[in-house]
């Protein structure tokens, strides 16, 4: 009986054939890059050298045979003593004594052959077998038969003719064995030539490669360097516009990139200190003496005790809202805030900030202008930009003043009539934990900015900053638009 087992939920291991039975890598896997590149440029010499030698061998062997043939052909034993032996019906060889009279310069094996596929020997000792084509030449069906053939164990070459004036043929042979012996001489020498050739391109091939794999020797030790040592100021010489050129180039933006990464991280981590430290140092300083006025048993007049319960109260949620906007800043600059992105209506989220922002500024006037404009970002990371945009603008409006937003053509326009930026203050408003020296009494942490441009980048738009005429603040915040969406989707 067979047994089965079940196999369904397992996955086979994938098969490469990359490595050995101990997990390590096999074959040329195993071996150096050097030794890879060295075994390749051989293997390559060593094709293309066996195909030239065995073209070439070929090639003279066909130039042999041919000069062979052209032999067999203008140097035959005369028709006429051939002619009067068949004649006479004395079918035989050419006796010793006369074969000095007859001339067969290159020694070549001659016999005739009639129509009926009986031959004679007329010079040499060893009978040649008579094919179809002979009998064919003999009966006067074709003019000439040229072929190989074997005999005693040697090959030789045939061309029989018709013998004029007779019912027969004549067959002229010569051995292969000339041929073949220059055959064995130039293999010999071709494979000497190809061994030598091979190895004289491996040992150019280890040269070559150690040559072309100086650079990446370079490259490496920079990478390991960094990986020990995490110093990311290192760079790697540039010669050239090849690909290893093109790799260093990579390497070196890559290490500058992280070094700039780290800085900015550790930037941000002292400017988040410094930040906490504020809120931090009032909280503790407010709660000892809470817990003080507990422990001494005198407690605070009531006023007293409600605005330092005020005053935590406001410096927790100034603590909070730095908190989440370092969770925001932290987050990558490519990927949604915190949902996906989909079609919404930015007249109706600068509605929802305008509403939120109304009961913050208390005493100010905000007015709206909001033409339906449509586009694609995530809602509530897009309605925090705009409702930090609104609270900048409140902050710094003064008492009574008023907060015009407008949005028309997809442009969203925030402008108050406080103070304004100073011109050389402007390239630097959107940099993290950046405040202007003549807010650094007001509350906030310096993020608010920067996360409004990070959304907008995100979303493919623009945002700045300019003097307003008449004074104050003008905030410009451009989004591309999206296809407006059905009625029925929330916006």
């Amino acid at each position: 009986m067979t047994e089965t087992r079940d196999t369904r939920g397992q996955h086979p291991a994938p098969v490469t054939g990359r490595t050995d039975p101990t997990g390590r890598p096999g074959g040329l896997n195993a071996l150096p890059l050097r030794s890879r590149l060295a075994l390749l440029v051989a293997v390559a010499v060593a094709v293309a050298v066996a195909a030239c030698a065995t073209a070439a061998w070929f090639l003279v062997r066909d130039q042999l045979v041919d000069s062979l043939d052209d032999a067999l052909r203008a140097n035959r034993v005369p028709d006429g003593v051939v002619v009067d032996l068949v004649q006479a019906g004395q079918c035989r060889a050419v006796p010793e004594e006369q074969r000095e009279e007859v001339p067969n310069p290159f020694r070549s094996t001659v016999q005739l052959v009639d129509r009926d596929g009986d031959s004679c020997m007329v010079f040499g000792n060893q009978p040649l077998p008579v094919g179809s084509a002979d009998v064919a030449v003999a009966g006067g069906e074709r003019e000439e038969a040229l072929h190989t053939v074997t005999a005693g164990g040697a090959e030789y070459r045939v061309l029989t003719t018709p013998l004029r004036g007779t019912d027969a043929a004549l067959t002229v042979s010569r051995p292969l064995d000339e041929v073949d012996g220059t055959l064995d001489t130039l293999a010999l020498v071709l494979g000497l030539v190809a061994a030598a050739g091979v190895l004289g391109a491996a040992g150019a091939g280890v040269v070559l490669a150690r040559a072309g794999l100086r650079p990446v020797d370079r490259l490496t030790e920079a990478v390991e360097h960094v990986a020990r040592t995490e110093d990311l100021a290192v760079r790697i010489p540039v010669e050239g516009n090849d690909e290893v050129a093109r790799l260093s180039r990579s390497f070196n933006s890559m290490t500058a990139a992280l070094a700039v990464s780290r800085d900015l991280q550790q930037q941000i981590v002292a400017d988040a200190g410094h930040e906490l430290r504020t809120p931090l140092t009032s909280l503790r300083t407010n709660i000892d003496l809470l817990v003080r006025s507990e422990r001494t048993g005198r407690p605070l007049p009531p006023e007293d005790r409600r605005e330092l319960l005020e005053s935590v109260r406001a410096q927790l949620t100034e603590l909070a809202s730095l908190v989440g906007d370092l969770q925001e800043l932290s987050r990558p600059e490519a990927a949604p805030a915190g949902g996906q992105t989909e079609v919404v209506g930015l007249h109706r989220i600068a509605e929802r900030a305008v509403e939120r922002a109304r009961l913050r500024g208390t005493g100010l006037t905000l007015t709206r202008e909001l033409a339906p404009w449509y586009v694609r970002a995530e809602p509530a990371a897009l309605e925090r930009a705009v409702v930090n945009l609104l609270d900048n603008a409140v902050k710094f409006s003064p008492p009574g003043g008023t907060v015009e937003v407008v949005l028309a053509d997809g442009v969203l326009r925030v402008r108050d009539r406080g103070p304004g930026i100073p011109e050389e203050e402007l390239p630097f408003v959107f940099d993290r934990f950046w405040r202007s020296p003549s807010a650094r009494g007001l509350p906030g942490s310096g993020l608010g900015l920067s996360i409004v441009a990070r959304t907008v980048r995100r979303g493919g738009g623009e945002i700045a900053l300019r003097p307003a005429e008449g004074g104050g603040t003008e905030a410009v915040l451009r989004l591309p638009g999206a296809p407006v969406p059905p009625p029925d989707l929330p916006d």
